[in-house]
């Protein structure tokens, strides 16, 4: 069940995942709060888990990880425990970054993010495959991102954020 939130906490949550590194006085300042009231409103989120972590996101090129998969994953049974074996051994793997169970024709969308396409061949054949539980993979290479985000669409929950 969602947690009720006044615009207020919308605000701050806008804030927080625009840039997580602003201060509590920063943020009490923006939405109109002094800073003991805010730092409450924080906890209480970080306790009800609608904060689930505070990140520092990186430039993946910067760092060399240039290659970006997206893969359609089917089981060969995909059943309860095969399913069960696969999110434990994808949960292992530190390539794929996301990992989604779906609707339709696959069980699994996973992004991956390797250095190059050799890196992403190797960990196809010797991670991927070598789980013994899949049986077709369907890759699709990024060409580039046209949007990259993970913040949420508060405007959607509380009118009083902005659409960005």
């Amino acid at each position: 069940m969602a947690e009720q939130l006044d615009a207020i906490d919308a605000k701050i949550l806008h804030l927080i995942q625009t840039n997580a590194a602003l201060s509590v006085a920063d943020i009490a300042d923006k939405v109109g709060l002094s800073s003991s009231p805010c730092w409450r409103r924080i906890k209480r989120m970080e306790e009800t888990g609608i904060i689930k972590a505070r990140v520092t996101l990186l430039d993946r090129k910067m760092v060399g990880l240039d290659f970006e998969v997206f893969v359609a994953v089917k089981l060969a049974l995909p059943n309860r425990d095969n399913m069960d074996k696969f999110e434990r051994a994808v949960g292992r793997m530190p390539e794929v970054v996301q990992c989604a169970v779906v609707t339709g024709a696959v069980d699994y969308m996973l992004r991956i993010v390797t250095r190059d396409m050799h890196a992403f061949d190797d960990f196809l054949r010797e991670v991927l495959l070598a789980t013994g539980l899949v049986s077709d993979v369907q890759s699709r290479i990024v060409l580039r991102q046209a949007k990259d985000t993970n913040a949420l669409p508060l405007g959607l929950i509380s009118s009083s954020v902005p659409r960005i």
